[in-house]
């Protein structure tokens, strides 16, 4: 089996900047959102996704992505602060996530120290599980091997796993190392997921997390996963996939068939959108501004219900 590559930018499914700015404030039409008490909600065919007006879920879990801590910069003077008001906010929920996710990029610069610190602050969150993926900033300088030393317990590969909860297919994957611009999977993580949901009914429903998006949001800026069709093509019978990733810093929202995707936003700082400038470098916004661009993100499951419901919370 031979690794497609149909994230070119040339391709019609790959995302222009002109493109992208039809996505009114950088989602895509599939999700609405509204601004409720300062709580951005994300709307599931015209319904809101509110706790008060849906059924209980039978899962609920919150994402956390690109907490980069070790960043020095005027774009945030204080990444382990506003780390610290993230899982401080999911502490706030109000109840306790089945599990969290960390969506990559955990530290700036792979240290070993900085991997400890993300460690022990992941130990304060309100939650029996916490699950990562590495990022690229992870795996600056040795494929991810401290990665893998402080967070690859029970892992395969370079750091992929998959686990089932409330009915639910979660699927970890790794798309950080062996770069060429775009992410990238491997032979390897292809055989493990098709393997991996060969076995499960078409009416299951499957979670992805990765760090780069697994479409082509922006590939000029490696926004995209070289490999990403030949994985999806395992998860097209499925009646619904959801996507999360982080890497981009902002909120977008894509729906392709059965397959969303949801890039999350970041604790650390804000990059520009994409063709805004010739590189996603940090954006140094007005400190008062700068909670607005940060936040989690709440996802929920209620069975009967083809799509998860997705709550965005900037920080506070």
């Amino acid at each position: 089996m031979t690794p497609s590559n149909d994230y070119d930018p040339r391709d019609p499914h790959a995302m222009t900047r002109r493109q992208l700015l039809r996505h009114s404030a950088w989602f895509g039409a599939a999700v609405g959102l509204s601004v409720v008490g300062g709580e951005v909600i994300s709307q599931v065919a015209g319904t809101m996704a509110r706790a008060d007006s849906t059924p209980r879920p039978e899962l609920r879990f919150a994402q956390l992505s690109d907490s980069h801590l070790g960043f020095q910069g005027p774009a945030n003077t204080d990444v382990t602060d506003t780390f610290a008001e993230a899982i401080g906010q999911i502490n706030a929920l109000g109840y306790t996530p089945d599990f969290v996710i960390h969506t990559g990029d955990l530290t700036h610069l792979a240290t070993p120290e900085q991997f400890d610190q993300v460690k022990q602050m992941l130990t304060q969150t309100n939650t029996p599980h916490v699950f990562t993926v590495p990022g690229e900033h992870d795996s600056i300088d040795d494929a991810g091997q401290k990665y893998r030393a402080a967070f690859g317990a029970g892992t395969r590969g370079d750091g992929w796993y998959s686990f089932d909860i409330a009915g639910v297919h979660v699927i970890a994957l790794v798309n950080t190392l062996n770069l060429n611009l775009l992410g990238h999977l491997g032979q390897d993580q292809l055989e493990f997921i098709r393997k991996d949901v060969a076995p499960l009914s078409s009416d299951t429903p499957i979670i992805v997390f990765s760090h780069i998006p697994l479409f082509a949001m922006y590939p000029d800026w490696g926004w995209g996963t070289d490999d990403a069709t030949q994985a999806l093509s395992y998860l097209r019978r499925f009646a619904s996939v959801t996507c999360l990733n982080g890497h981009v810093h902002q909120l977008f929202t894509k729906t392709e068939g059965n397959i969303t995707f949801h890039s999350g936003t970041t604790t650390a700082y804000p990059l520009p959108h994409p063709g805004d400038g010739p590189a996603p470098k940090p954006v140094t916004i007005p400190a008062g501004k700068l909670h607005d661009a940060l936040g989690i993100r709440e996802v929920s499951f209620v069975r009967g219900q083809q799509q998860l419901a997705i709550r965005e919370r900037p920080l506070k």
